[in-house]
């Protein structure tokens, strides 16, 4: 295998997922105990690469300080200003890559439960791709005997029911750096901005052939009720039977440290971040971040942010940093 190098576009704004992402970078939220980006990067760092490159934009230094403070990896990290494109995005990275280097491409805001060492081994390049319903939300790829004829961004008609999954392996990488240059210098857009799939389309008409795989296990953290679902996987698969005294804790689930629960039912598929006080509440299907308090609650499919409080007979809240949430219960009323 030629020289490897992983290149993680997380600029993403963020904005399905506000107000969480005014305060805090989409892949940094936190899911099953950890933020996104590190469950992305506890797969991608065992990996046999020599640089992981990371293209940054909103609250780009909170990923940078995350990055430097957990894993011991030769990192750069490259500021795209402006939102123009995936597309142009993977093009910032051009200085760290060399023409024979392969590369890796993951999205940031993006978990997938595949083998990456078995990825990066083919001798062609990769896309990872799964089935959909509904492909005009997707870029899609068209095959011909399991090669890709063709690449389309969220096509306005039915071509193919393959989504790409957000992940993507390229050999010898500077015949796709190439053509999105000449993308870029000739200002082809697609929907407004610089596709990926557009340089990959190049690639396919200049000869390259790339296979498509299978991904069945991909989880899109993009929305709050995808980011919940990505919760309850990942919880089924490593979450920890726990028992509190006072409390009933029904599994799956992920408690944090110094976290204290009184008199209170979580569970299943609930995430609580450290420092956390839950006292005389239900809450199932949610995620509870780091310092926030839920006292009298009842919290099914929320998302509760840092250092928020919550107190009072709710349901289902999307509650963000630092908000305070009372409400005061009187006989048979609401005030």
């Amino acid at each position: 295998m030629k020289n490897l190098k992983v290149i993680l576009p997380v600029a993403g704004s963020g904005t399905r997922l506000r107000p969480h992402t005014f305060t805090t970078s989409k892949v940094l939220l936190m899911v099953a105990g950890k933020p996104i980006l590190g469950h992305i990067m506890e797969t991608v760092q065992h990996l046999p690469a020599s640089e992981f490159i990371f293209i940054t934009g909103h609250l780009g230094k909170q990923i940078e300080t995350y990055i430097k403070n957990s894993f011991r990896i030769k990192a750069h990290f490259i500021e795209q200003k402006e939102q123009l494109g995936l597309g142009h995005a993977i093009y910032l990275a051009k200085d760290y890559i060399e023409p024979n280097d392969d590369i890796l491409i993951l999205l940031g805001d993006t978990i997938l439960d595949i083998n990456l060492n078995e990825v990066v081994k083919s001798k062609d390049s990769l896309v990872g791709v799964k089935e959909v319903n509904d492909p005009s939300r997707f870029g899609v790829v068209e095959l011909v005997d399991k090669k890709v004829k063709g690449f389309i961004e969220k096509p306005d008609r039915f071509v193919s029911n393959l989504a790409i999954v957000g992940i993507y392996f390229i050999k010898e990488a500077g015949t796709l750096f190439e053509a999105l240059e000449e993308i870029i210098r000739k200002d082809l857009r697609t929907r407004g901005e610089f596709q990926l799939t557009d340089g990959l389309q190049t690639l396919i008409e200049k000869g390259n052939k790339i296979s498509a795989f299978p991904v069945e296990g991909w989880f899109d953290c993009g929305k709050p009720e995808t980011l919940l679902a990505t919760n309850k996987y990942l919880l089924k698969k490593y979450g920890k039977e726990q028992n509190i005294a006072g409390s009933l804790i029904i599994p799956p689930v992920f408690i944090g440290e110094n976290v204290k629960i009184e008199r209170s039912i979580l569970g299943p598929y609930v995430s609580v971040g450290e420092n956390c006080y839950i006292s005389d509440s239900i809450i199932k299907n949610s995620i509870v971040n780091i310092n926030a308090t839920v006292k009298t609650s009842i919290l099914i499919n929320s998302i509760i942010g840092e250092s928020a409080l919550v107190n009072g007979g709710f349901e289902s809240l999307n509650v963000g940093d630092f908000s305070q949430i009372v409400q005061n219960l009187v006989v048979g009323k609401k005030v």
